[in-house]
């Protein structure tokens, strides 16, 4: 196995005290929160208030200011607990960068510390009932009312969408403009014409919150616009690359774990009476699985090491997350037969871990929006009337 020297020792510290983090709060738990379909809204503020929120933020926000490895080490840690009802990475490492970013001086005094200590639980809502991956396609508007903006339309598919207190708003702020006219809008918990529809129910990430989410005739404040009108497919495709390195470096967290699962799993289970991985299958499997991770783990850390030099472009990301969620679908499903029958029942964490998988293809831009932004840098493009 290839050693990873992209850590450092501080960074390993800070893994070690975030593991024993979840397994205290958060891994006793998840299997009663994923019957609710939404995480205990304590361990968000115990999460803040042992640092673990928002890492990346100025310390003049409430964050520890340091770089975007210790992001890398929340995720990877989560995803090998397979801890998914935790959206903390969408709160820390897309919302509030759009916040620190974009928002005025008020905004971010206002928003970010609360976000840092799990006070105030952040969601980006861009998904809609007829656009998913096509932003483009927005449908939600905001049209200029004097010192209002009047806000009209509904999103789907909102990852922290039930809890959350600050739901950063993609909607068209000049509908005629089509994706420049664009704009991003804070929109909070509570305000008139902002209202939470049902929680979704999944096939998988059971205890993930995500909810649809309805404005009708919302009058809010021109202050609570997102950077500049019309600006913001600008500001989403900004941010696309780190967004969909998340991705890949999740898939990749969770399948070695589900290679470290079945290991020590076909090290015990016996049948013919002999362990199965005295199988040659079981081992040429496992040997195949664990080279493909391999593989996409150095170029996982190359994307770091990328976004650490603020180089990493969409087109390297697009691959990231594509390739990666196809190994991580790959291995699980490997992983789950060399279970057996024991594969299949929801107690076994490969179970879990392979149905909340699935939508690592999907979210984020699907894994054929993907192939679209590849193709496109290699001059492939379709042609459309």
């Amino acid at each position: 196995m290839i050693e990873r020297s992209i850590f450092e020792e501080e960074h390993e510290a800070f893994r070690d005290s975030f593991r024993r983090f979840l397994e205290r709060e958060a891994a006793p738990h998840h299997a009663d929160w994923e019957e609710r379909g939404y995480v205990d809204p304590e361990i968000w503020r115990k999460a803040g208030a042992n640092g673990f929120l928002c890492p990346t933020m100025p310390e003049e926000y409430g964050g520890a200011g340091a770089d975007r490895r210790y992001s890398v080490i929340v995720m990877e840690e989560v995803a090998r607990q397979n801890l998914t009802g935790l959206g903390f990475s969408l709160h820390s490492d897309i919302v509030a960068p759009y916040l620190q970013r974009y928002g005025s001086e008020e905004q971010k005094q206002r928003y970010l510390p609360r976000m840092a200590s799990g006070e105030l639980i952040g969601a980006i809502a861009m998904s809609e009932p007829a656009a998913g991956s096509d932003l483009q396609g927005i449908r939600t508007t905001a049209i200029r009312d004097g010192e209002n903006f009047v806000v009209n339309g509904s999103k789907t598919f909102i990852t922290n969408g039930f809890l959350a207190d600050l739901v950063i708003t993609v909607a068209k702020t000049n509908p005629a403009a089509g994706a420049k006219g664009t704009s991003l809008l804070l929109v909070e918990q509570g305000m008139a014409g902002f209202e939470k529809g049902q929680r979704l129910k999944k096939i998988g990430m059971k205890a993930q919150d995500t909810a649809e989410l309805f404005f009708n005739d919302l009058h809010l404040p021109v202050t609570q616009l997102l950077g500049r009108e019309n600006e913001g497919f600008v500001y989403l495709m900004q941010e696309l690359p780190w967004e969909r390195l998340q991705i890949a470096v999740t898939a990749i967290a969770s399948a070695q774990a589900a290679i470290d699962w079945t290991v020590e799993y076909v090290r015990e289970r016996k049948v013919f009476g002999t362990t199965v991985a005295s199988f040659q299958n079981t081992r040429f499997k496992l040997a195949e699985a664990q080279t493909e991770v391999q593989v996409a783990q150095v170029f996982v850390d190359r994307c770091i090491e990328l976004v650490l030099e603020e180089r990493l472009d969409t087109v390297t990301a697009s691959m990231a997350k594509y390739w990666c969620t196809e190994v991580q679908g790959r291995v699980l499903d490997e992983c789950l037969q060399l279970h057996g029958g024991y594969g299949y029942m929801w107690e076994y964490p490969i179970a879990r871990a392979f149905a909340d998988a699935r939508a690592q293809r999907i979210y984020g831009g699907t894994n054929e929006i993907m192939k679209e932004v590849i193709t496109r840098s290699m001059g492939l493009g379709a042609k459309r009337n």
